[in-house]
Parts: structure tokens; C-alpha cells; sequence
């Protein structure tokens, strides 16, 4: 009963946070006192989430953000599309698998309409780029009617473990939500159903790309599934996988085996689109290697990603810099347009406009393409801590003239 209650109240919360977001429009003397400037090339981006996030859930939360971002010389959406094993868009391959088209609440809320196609529709009104985020990746909650009905899709850990604690930064740390069970990337019905809802996306929307993260990958203790120990023997003589998830080649093989399958998936998509954007948002090479088998340079060299977008969501300044001037990241800047994703806040670390706007500076003093924040309930609403006024008006001295999007790399 107490989760129920905490939940409800987190329910509760966000319709709260974007009633005050949307009622209170922004005034016309902010949007008035814009500077006039040649436009620039630089990416603005922000996330939209269902979690800690009122926005998708209120009937005028999807217009008046929209319009608040257009206002504000934003360019680009990255809105959730598949979290906790639902779509977040009417989808008949979802249906076909879990019964459920979309996800309920949601589907309630807006009368059986696609929100989807809402808010691709009012973001082209205003020039707004719309990329698609499959959030979850390969996560699922063990509940899930996913991980119920199709049980041979997970993969597991050695001694039978079959989740692990994944503290998203939006999320309420209550342990509720924290145990995520893992689809397996290497399983052929499960990309085969991953790539499908990609391609559905890509194939009913006027979408610009799709972007995935850093849950496109598989935990490093995770593995040892019966499907994934026979296709190891299959092609190591009989042997079965070391004992020690971190073994090297273990681990290169399961990376590789995710390459391979990032590989169809760009092969797909631009199939039926052929300039649509395949973004990745992923942690820094490193740690997204080490711990997540995503080996996302290797994406990079071999032009499976069109947009980087580097999550760096150091509170330290020193930090910042050291995870941005990483030799890695420095080649990605070489070869596609890299961007850098700031964290404006969370519900329980709300972050000063002050440090924002210097992180914002030190991104365009390294020549990056542009940045994406973390996320939309964060940027000027009641859980930040100044006045969504003040913060409106920082965002507004930061973006004072337009922005296009990066089409192709800048000249140094």
C-alpha cells in the first residue's frame, strides 16, 4: 500500500509541476527583448520523459512546451518513446506482443489519441526537430508484461541473477523502481522486435532520426542465459563463457555481437529513410564499455551513428572538462556533429541556472556542435531552484538568436 501511495503522490506532483509549467505562459516582454543576430549552426536540444514528468500527461502540457521551446530558440526534441515495456505512440508490434498498443495512462489521458503524432505535428509547426528516444533500450522491468510473456528474451547473470540496479537520474530512488530486468541484444527475436518498433516509428512519423542510449547495451554480468551460452559454444568449439564477466574477450565478443546488431539496425532504418538520424546518447566510452558492452567508438569509426550526444552530468567544473576533452570523444568530434548533455535538474538534485550556463560556455568554447538538457521539467519549472522567470530569461541571454541543426561537421 505504501508504494501505491508513493506513487500516486508522485503522480500527483508531476500534474502539479506542469500545471504551473503550462498555465503560466511566458510573458511578452521576454520574447520581445530578443537580440537581433545572424543565426547559428549549433544543436539546443532537450529530452521529454514520462518519469518525474508531468508533461505527456496533461492534456495542453505537450502544446505549451512546445511553444515554450520555440520561444526560446530551441531546435530540438528528443521525446520518450518506449519506457518500462511500453511505447509511448500507437504500435501494433507492441500489441502483437504485450496486448498493449501504448502505454495505458497515457492512452487514457489523451482519449485513445496518438501523442506522437501530437507532438510531431506542433513541433514542425514551429521548426522543431522530433527524434524519437527509445529510453529504455533493452531495459524492462521484471513485472513488466514483457518480461512475464516472453521470459526467454531476458538474459541473466550468473547464480540465477536476473536484475540489476539501474538509478536512472530522473527516477524516484525508493526501490520501487530500481530492479530492471535486461532483453538480450544478442537473441534474434529480440531484434528483431527492438528493430521493428524503430522501424515503425521511422516508417508513420515525420521524424528526423531515433536516438537510443546508454540501456542499448547489455550489463557486463549478464550473459549467462542458456541462448547466449549455446551460441558461444557454437562458435568457440564447444567452450563454454569464463566465469569472470570482465574476461577481454568475453566481453569483445558480446560488444561485437551488439555492434553487429546496431549495424542492421542503421542498415534498416536508412532503408526506408535514408537521412534520418541514428543518435546515440551514451556514458563515456569507458564506462559505457566496461560495464555495458557499448562499444560506441567503434559505432562511430564505422558510421553506424550520425549525432553524439555525450552524457556529462558532472557536478564539478574539472570534471566536466576532463570527460569532454577525453581523446575518445575528441576523435567523434572529427568525424559526426558531437554534442554535450548538461544536466538542468532532477526532482531530488536540482541544479543552479548559474552552473548551467557556465557549462553551456565551456561546450561551445571546446567547438562542440551543441548541447541536449536533461530534461524538460527541469529546465524552468518549480522543482529548479530559481523562479521559472529567471530561468526562462538565462536560456533566453544563452539562445538569443536562432539555431539550425548541424548538418555536417564545421570547418576548424
Amino acid at each position: 500500500m505504501n508504494r501505491v501511495l508513493r506513487r500516486c503522490f508522485l503522480l500527483f506532483l508531476c500534474l502539479g509541476f506542469v500545471f504551473s509549467l503550462t498555465v503560466l505562459p511566458i510573458s511578452s516582454t521576454l520574447v520581445s527583448s530578443q537580440k537581433t543576430s545572424l543565426v547559428t549552426t549549433e544543436i539546443r536540444g532537450v529530452w521529454l520523459t514520462n518519469v518525474a514528468s508531468g508533461v505527456l500527461f496533461v492534456p495542453w502540457g505537450i502544446n505549451r512546451a512546445i511553444n515554450q521551446l520555440a520561444a526560446l530558440n530551441f531546435n530540438t526534441i528528443y521525446p520518450v518513446v518506449w519506457n518500462r515495456g511500453y511505447t509511448f505512440y500507437k504500435s501494433d508490434v507492441a500489441k502483437s506482443i504485450t496486448g498493449e498498443d501504448v502505454q495505458p495512462f497515457l492512452n487514457f489521458v489523451h482519449g485513445g489519441n496518438d501523442v506522437l503524432a501530437k507532438l510531431v505535428r506542433l513541433a514542425k509547426k514551429q521548426n522543431l526537430s522530433v527524434i524519437p528516444w527509445f529510453e529504455y533500450g533493452l531495459m524492462t522491468p521484471p513485472n513488466s508484461k514483457l518480461a512475464e510473456l516472453k521470459p526467454e528474451w531476458l538474459t541473466i547473470g550468473q547464480q540465477g541473477i536476473n536484475s540489476v540496479d539501474e538509478n536512472l537520474p530522473e527516477e524516484i530512488n525508493d526501490g520501487v523502481f530500481n530492479r530492471q530486468a535486461w532483453l538480450n541484444p544478442l537473441h534474434p527475436q529480440v531484434q528483431k522486435f527492438l528493430k521493428s518498433l524503430i522501424l515503425e516509428v521511422v516508417n508513420n512519423y515525420d521524424v528526423d532520426g531515433i536516438q537510443v542510449d546508454d540501456h542499448f547495451g547489455m550489463p557486463v554480468q549478464f550473459g549467462y542465459d542458456t541462448f547466449t551460452i549455446q551460441l558461444y559454444q557454437k562458435e568457440h568449439l564447444g567452450k563454454i563463457p569464463p566465469s569472470n564477466p570482465f574476461d577481454p574477450e568475453w566481453m569483445r565478443w558480446r560488444a561485437d555481437k551488439i555492434t553487429d546488431f546496431m549495424f542492421q539496425i542503421n542498415k534498416e532504418v536508412k532503408a526506408i529513410k535514408p537521412q534520418a538520424k541514428i543518435s546515440l546518447s551514451p556514458n563515456s566510452q569507458y564506462f559505457a564499455y566496461k560495464y555495458y558492452l557499448q562499444d560506441w567508438e567503434s559505432w562511430v569509426n564505422q558510421g553506424l551513428v550520425d549525432e553524439l550526444i555525450l552524457q556529462v552530468y558532472r557536478d564539478d567544473k574539472n570534471s566536466f572538462i576532463a570527460e569532454i576533452e577525453k581523446p575518445t570523444v575528441q576523435l567523434a568530434l572529427t568525424k559526426i556533429p558531437v554534442s554535450i548533455g548538461i544536466l538542468t535538474g532532477t526532482l531530488i538534485n536540482p541544479v543552479e541556472i548559474n552552473r548551467i550556463k557556465e557549462k553551456v560556455q565551456i561546450v561551445r568554447e571546446h567547438n562542440f556542435f551543441g548541447f541536449s538538457f536533461f530534461y524538460w521539467e527541469s529546465l524552468w519549472g518549480y522543482i529548479s531552484p530559481e523562479s521559472p522567470q529567471k530561468r526562462r530569461n538565462a536560456f533566453l541571454e544563452m539562445f538569443y538568436n536562432k539555431a539550425v541543426k548541424p548538418l555536417k561537421l564545421k570547418k576548424l
